[in-house]
């Protein structure tokens, strides 16, 4: 394996190249073909099909709504945002299970959940001053019409600046799942979030002059040919952040990069190069 990865091959997605809509109480950028942006280009990377970095207003927020056949997660980088669901199965629950049950995550939480035979939910900004900062993927799950259900996962910053933490994994038993190993939802990775999909997730925070490794396929896929990992650097740090990545190419915040040509075991190096710590996800799938 090439310390350099050599072999591999990074074309940068930059920020200003992505969908962007600003409707007044929602700020997206899309990364992928998403809503009213459509790009041939940018249908889907591997099983990764959404990256949306969303900011919602105070008091305001996605009304109820449906999906199904997707595997979607939210993950909060600053604020807090409150979810509602046809299941009821999440968070604080009235004694009668009202319509006013909720789950509210806040930085540091990712909630996942299997859109399967179909699901609604809504997901409400409900603090009365402060916007919040999320990013939503989606993953195409190996197959339709899976049971919904929801998994929740919580890393602390400090967890994050001592390298890459691995939050979500395939589930183990993969597609060909029985009721039962579906139910008992074990991941590749223990204590991970299980997907439905051949994808992984990590994140960390690199302090400025420091640098983290990624091992291509999280250590559960090695020897797996031609993965797909993409990195994506969030608005996070007032345009204070970059990265630098093996071959030299240098993110700045809202930028991503697609990344082929790398195989399981491959470790990436992404080094902080900007004046402030920067955060850094990536998504790594088949």
């Amino acid at each position: 394996m090439s310390q350099s990865l050599q072999h591999a091959k990074i074309v940068a997605r930059r920020s200003n190249e992505r969908g962007h809509a600003d409707h007044g109480w929602l700020n997206t950028y899309h990364t992928f073909s998403f809503a009213n942006y459509y790009d041939p280009k940018f249908e889907n990377f591997g099983a990764l099909r959404v990256l949306n970095e969303d900011r919602v207003a105070p008091k305001t927020g996605f009304p109820s709504h449906t999906h199904r056949n997707a595997e979607i997660f939210s993950y909060i980088i600053r604020g807090e945002l409150t979810h509602r669901d046809s299941m009821m199965a999440r968070g604080i629950l009235d004694v009668d299970q009202s319509k006013d049950s909720f789950y509210r995550i806040k930085r540091g939480d990712v909630q996942f959940t299997t859109g399967g035979s179909g699901i609604s939910h809504s997901e409400q900004n409900e603090h009365d001053s402060q916007p919040v900062h999320f990013l939503q993927i989606w993953a195409l799950p190996w197959k339709n019409g899976l049971t919904p259900r929801y998994h929740d996962f919580s890393v602390s910053d400090e967890e994050k600046r001592a390298g890459f933490v691995r939050i979500i994994s395939p589930l183990q038993a993969g597609k060909a799942a029985t009721a039962d190993q579906e139910k008992a939802a074990i991941p590749a990775i223990a204590g991970t979030i299980p997907v439905h999909a051949d994808l992984l997730m990590g994140a960390s925070l690199i302090a400025s002059g420091k640098s983290a490794a990624w091992e291509v396929g999280a250590g559960v896929v090695t020897g797996q040919i031609d993965r797909n990992v993409y990195v994506h650097l969030p608005m996070a740090n007032a345009g204070k952040a970059k990265v630098r990545l093996p071959d030299g190419t240098v993110l700045g915040e809202g930028d991503g990069a697609f990344i082929t040509k790398v195989n399981g075991g491959d470790m990436l190096q992404i080094a902080s190069v900007g004046i402030a710590e920067a955060e850094v996800v990536i998504l790594d799938s088949a």
